[in-house]
């Protein structure tokens, strides 16, 4: 594989490129920047989704514009706001000393600072066509230096209905320009445009086989769908420094998983076209902060979403297709590091997992998911690690003397047990955590309770539901027996609106419940407090008398309600 430097780039860019870790280029690169240096044709480039097209298009022309001008010499057009963004950065940080203005233009952002940028003078303008036909109309954007037109995800923007905003465009665009359209698939109609817009061309056609990552492993779970929540949870708390991408079907999906991963105290951010732009900037640069490591989008509103150091992609939901699927995990693996792609499928799926998996040419492994003694042991490494870092911070002589103070109360490890029984609650108990019920195979005889269990079970997210409150497990009992649930499966897990920010523990929650809620502390089980809420196990009994206890007013939140997991 050649270097940049073999290609015709500049030093000052190669300079830029090291500092973001890139030496060597990807093959879509490697063919199109010699193209656009040394020659004016046209180019049609198509290369899947995540191979590195910014930079194959970015590089030469920030090579080739002159610094200074302050006049709009490149366009750069794309279907999403989102991605506006992303290719905005991505030059940015590409252009390394040079001296040009780079300004990204979509709706959803203050018409102000736009017409204000482009008044003062603008080298490169990455936007969406319709703020793009805004400025132009308006007279604020002068097209008339332009040199370099590109055309980003053409086949988004033709299946968005682009077509007659890109050909006004091209109206205000100089005949004397080069056009270069890149596309992740090469349908018709994007041939068609080329020969009713564009001159003479070259074409780069990646094949799939070339762009193929080969740093994604890529793995399934057969879950019933009301097991995918503890499956996932599971994942998290086992991988190592997880930071995912999370792929739902719905706007409701989206939001729920969100919510009930935020109730267990992960740090989650949800992104669906609901959510407005201010909000959607916010959400990407907490992600990209890694002050949020968790992302759920749908699929549109992942469109643009560029991150080149995410460990896991989750497909909660199955994609529907073979090129969604490829475009989902094509956003782990980048850069040189290894991701993981994950697909939840259920038993009714697994079909469709099979003809995706032939489609793409790619080995998707089916998997086990991790033990709750794996889980369980994860954790305990987990704490240790927090130890150890917190034994490295300075020491207060406020708390020395304390500590010292505590000590003479108690054996050191009896003392230590405690603090940790009051910090983590039951997270390192085995009842704690939901059972998964294992897949049955086909041809295996099912128990009397089982029959249509597996069907009814099955269905649920398929229509879009939520079935939290559904109760079916091997015995025909709660779903959450939480090692065992006692004969017929009767155990509840309950969700208490309270946690360590209202200064909850341990002891504090059983002795609320037992004096609020008329409940003996021994009925109460397997306690694990959050930062926000808490949860905990009692008999199918005394969970209705709780509910009914603590009944609130229809519209308010309860304090005490069913778990969701």
């Amino acid at each position: 594989m050649q270097a940049f430097e073999a290609l015709g780039i500049a030093p000052d860019i190669i300079a830029a490129l090291a500092k973001k870790g890139f030496s060597q280029p990807t093959p879509i690169q490697a063919q199109t920047i010699p193209l656009l240096l040394g020659g004016a044709k046209d180019i049609i480039g198509q290369a899947a989704t995540g191979t590195g097209k910014t930079a194959a298009f970015g590089l030469p022309i920030l090579q080739k514009i002159e610094s200074g001008r302050r006049k709009v010499q490149a366009l750069v057009l794309t279907p999403t706001r989102e991605l506006a963004m992303q290719v905005t950065e991505e030059i940015i940080s590409f252009k390394g000393t040079r001296n040009l203005f780079v300004l990204p233009v979509y709706g959803g952002q203050g018409m102000d600072y736009q017409i204000k940028s482009l008044r003062k003078g603008v080298d490169l303008v990455v936007g969406t066509p319709g703020r793009v036909i805004d400025h132009l109309e308006k007279g604020i954007m002068d097209l008339s230096e332009l040199k370099f037109l590109v055309l980003d995800e053409a086949d988004e923007m033709l299946n968005m209905g682009f077509v007659e905003e890109i050909e006004k465009i091209l109206s205000f665009a100089p005949k004397e320009r080069q056009t270069l359209l890149f596309s992740a698939t090469m349908p018709d109609r994007i041939l068609q445009l080329a020969r009713k817009y564009m001159g003479d061309y070259d074409l780069v056609r990646i094949k799939k086989e070339e762009a193929k990552n080969d740093l994604i492993e890529q793995v399934f779970y057969e879950v019933y769908n009301e097991d995918k929540m503890s499956a996932l949870c599971r994942i998290i708390d086992t991988a190592k420094d997880f930071y995912s991408l999370i792929f739902c079907k719905t706007k409701t999906g989206t939001d729920d998983l969100a919510m009930r991963l935020t109730e267990r105290g992960y740090e989650v951010e949800a992104l669906h076209g609901d959510v407005a732009q201010v909000q959607r900037e916010r959400i990407m640069k907490k992600f990209k902060s890694q002050h949020a490591t968790i992302l759920i989008a749908t699929d549109v509103a992942a469109r643009g979403i560029d991150v080149n150091n995410l460990t896991h992609v989750v497909n909660y939901d199955l994609a529907g297709d073979a090129e969604t699927y490829t475009h989902r995990i094509g956003r782990t693996g980048r850069a040189g590091n290894k991701g993981v792609a994950v697909s939840f499928v259920t038993p009714s799926e697994i079909s469709k997992l099979n003809f995706i998996a032939r489609t793409v040419k790619m080995d998707i492994k089916r998997s086990i998911l991790p033990t709750v003694a794996q889980v369980i042991e994860s954790k305990k490494t987990n704490i240790l690690h927090e130890v150890n870092e917190m034994l490295e911070e300075e020491e207060t002589p406020d708390y020395v003397a304390l500590a010292e103070q505590c000590l003479a109360l108690a054996e050191p490890a009896d003392l230590v047990a405690s603090m940790l029984r009051s910090i983590y609650g039951a997270q390192l108990q085995d009842s704690s955590y939901p059972e998964i019920r294992e897949i049955r195979k086909r041809g295996e005889p099912m128990g009397r309770n089982d029959r249509g269990n597996d069907r009814r079970m099955d269905r649920g997210n398929d229509r879009g539901m939520d079935r939290g409150g559904s109760r079916w497990d091997d015995r025909g009992g709660s779903r959450g027996g939480f090692g065992g649930g006692g004969e017929g499966g009767d155990k509840v897990r309950l969700f208490f609106a309270r946690g360590t920010m209202d200064r909850v523990n341990t002891r504090s929650l059983l002795q609320f419940i037992q004096e609020e809620g008329n409940i003996p502390g021994q009925n109460i089980q397997g306690v694990t407090i959050f930062q926000k809420h808490s949860l905990f196990t009692v008999s199918e009994k005394d969970a209705e008398s709780l509910l009914g206890s603590f009944r609130t007013p229809k519209g308010t939140k309860p304090l005490i309600r069913r778990d969701r997991m």
